[in-house]
Parts: C-alpha cells; sequence; structure tokens
C-alpha cells in the first residue's frame, strides 16, 4: 500500500511536477514546500522541516540539471548543489523516521565507453562522461547513500536512473537546457522569424533515449509501491538502482528533423563539429523494470507533439529565459 502523506521535493520542475498531479490522482496526500520556503541545500532548515512534517515517504525530485553547456559551464555548482541536495534530505529523512525514500537518478551515472544498451551491473566500471562528470558522481553518490542507509539501518530507500527524460513543464533556455527543449524553442522562432538555417550543436550522430515525464512519474510510482520482497528479489543490495527508460533511441540529426516536422520548419539544418558530442550513446537497459510489470507507453513523436503545444501555450514565460 502506498504512503498517506509523501514529501516531494522538487514539485516545482518537470519531473516533481509530474510526479506530483500522479500522486494527486490517485488521491494520496502530498507535502511541498517551494524554494523560497525552504532551502535544500541548508542542513539546518531540512532538519527542521523534516522533524516538523515527518512525511511517510520522500521522493527526491529536486536537482540541479542542464544540458552539455551549463554543465561545461557550472561544474562546481552541479556537484556542490547536487550533493548537499541529496545529503541532507537522505540523512534527514532517515533522522525523521522516514522508512521510505525514493531518490531519481540519471543516465550520465554510466560509463562514457560502456556497452549498449547500459545496464545496471555497468556503473563504476570504467570512467565517465568528462562534460557531465560532476553531476553524474553527484547522482552516483545519492544512489550509494541509499544502498548504504539500508545495509546499516534497514531502511527502504530505493533509486530509479530515468533517460533523457522531456515533457511539460521542462525549461526552454536556449543554452542551459537540455537538447530536446532547446531543439523546440530555437526551431519554432526560426518559423516565426523566417530564419533558414539552424546550427545544431555537434556532428549530430551521439544517439539518445527520450524518456517522456508522465511515464517517468508513473514508473516512480511503480517503484515505489513495489513489495520490498520484490524490489529485493529483483535488485541487490549495492546494486539496487533500477534503469527507467523508453527501450529504444534516436541520433541528435534523426531528433532534428522529427522537431522541424513537428514545428513546421523547412529551412537547412546543419551541424557544428566543433562542438562536443558528449557520450556517444546512451541508451538503458529496461529489462529489470519490464520484468516487474512497466513499460514505457508514450512515444517519441506523440511525446515532441505535447510537449510542442505546452510550448506554445507557454511561451511568453520563455522570452527572457
Amino acid at each position: 500500500m502506498f504512503p498517506r502523506r509523501v514529501f516531494v521535493a522538487g514539485h516545482r520542475g518537470m519531473v516533481g511536477g509530474a510526479i506530483l498531479r500522479k500522486l494527486q490522482e490517485r488521491g494520496i496526500g502530498t507535502i511541498t514546500r517551494g524554494r523560497d520556503a525552504l532551502d535544500l541545500q541548508d542542513q539546518a532548515a531540512v532538519r527542521a522541516f523534516m522533524q516538523a512534517e515527518r512525511p511517510d515517504a520522500v521522493i527526491i525530485a529536486a536537482a540541479k540539471v542542464g544540458g552539455i553547456h551549463a554543465n561545461n559551464t557550472y561544474p562546481a555548482q552541479f556537484i556542490y548543489e547536487n550533493l548537499m541536495i541529496e545529503c541532507n534530505l537522505i540523512h534527514q529523512a532517515f533522522e525523521a523516521g522516514v522508512q521510505n525514500l525514493l531518490f531519481l537518478g540519471s543516465s550520465c551515472i554510466y560509463p562514457r565507453a560502456v556497452t549498449q544498451p547500459m545496464e545496471e551491473h555497468a556503473l563504476l566500471t570504467g570512467v565517465l562522461e568528462p562534460t557531465n562528470e560532476p553531476y553524474a558522481i553527484a547522482k552516483i553518490a545519492g544512489i550509494k547513500m541509499c544502498e548504504s542507509y539500508n545495509r546499516q539501518y534497514g531502511t527502504d530507500y530505493r533509486s530509479v536512473m530515468p533517460s533523457n527524460l522531456y515533457g511539460e513543464g521542462d525549461n526552454f533556455h536556449v543554452a542551459n537546457s537540455h537538447v530536446l527543449p532547446a531543439l523546440l524553442r530555437r526551431f519554432h522562432e526560426a518559423v516565426e522569424t523566417g530564419i533558414q538555417e539552424i546550427v545544431v550543436w555537434g556532428t549530430g550522430t551521439p544517439r539518445r533515449e527520450f524518456l517522456h515525464v508522465d511515464d517517468m512519474a508513473e514508473a516512480s510510482l511503480f517503484v515505489m509501491d513495489l513489495s520490498k520482497d520484490v524490489y529485493e528479489a529483483n535488485t541487490e543490495p549495492m546494486l539496487s538502482h533500477i534503469n527507467v527508460g523508453y527501450g529504444d533511441d534516436v541520433s541528435i540529426a534523426e531528433l532534428a528533423q522529427l522537431v522541424a516536422k513537428v514545428t513546421g520548419y523547412k529551412g537547412r539544418i546543419s551541424f557544428d563539429p566543433s562542438k562536443p558530442d558528449g557520450t556517444p550513446q546512451k541508451l538503458m537497459d529496461v529489462r529489470r523494470l519490464a520484468s516487474m510489470g512497466w513499460r514505457a507507453k508514450i512515444s517519441l513523436s506523440q511525446g515532441i507533439e505535447s510537449t510542442y503545444r505546452w510550448f506554445l501555450k507557454n511561451r511568453d514565460n520563455f522570452r527572457e529565459a
């Protein structure tokens, strides 16, 4: 049975917002705090909040995130802020007696040169992708914190590792966002202004897997709702995270063509090989989660179309982003 009162950390973000909606649809009680009311990097503030609220469960969707440009530009912020957020939330949840917790990580935890699709067992078997190494290390630390508290204290702290997420509520900043929302905005503005050529970073050959945020929210609640016996039977004490993905990928060039079709862009698409590509391929092995009964439902074309519709309704919010 699902916990009665769940604290969703990061509820104003894309993923946290989707999870919050799914919880509310189920009639499950939720606790939220915006950044203005609770600084998750402040240990004392998080401790006071946890001791006062004592939620039945915690979902950690809060994180500092961004694309290649942001990761390259702000590496210190990416490792510091993410480590502080997860350390404070996991430890203070434990101190407040919280037995159930779900930590959301990222597919970038896996080595740069790793067999595709990436199995959970690939963790810590090689060198990370340099462009997002600080972020990846923070996320690996979060997984290991959950496992360590489980081993020492008998808690039930779980971790899910999504592929590239997108959807309603995404960040559409042209420089600091992830590739899909950045392309959607650039192609849309090119149509509006009549630009006849769009230059995309890198060679266009890297392959990426994209998962709609609503699918991620459903998967998160599915994993959290698994009995402890089922979860432990399908994981290992020191390899307990679960991949969440769509199970298929596309090249960046193919993604650009999909975005062009959805936005109605008819101009030329070129690539700038002087810009970093990042990891050559990031495709998740999702057999572990599939064996437990969950698969993604929203196709990439459907997801891009719905995300673009959301962007059009909210685009005034991104004018100065």
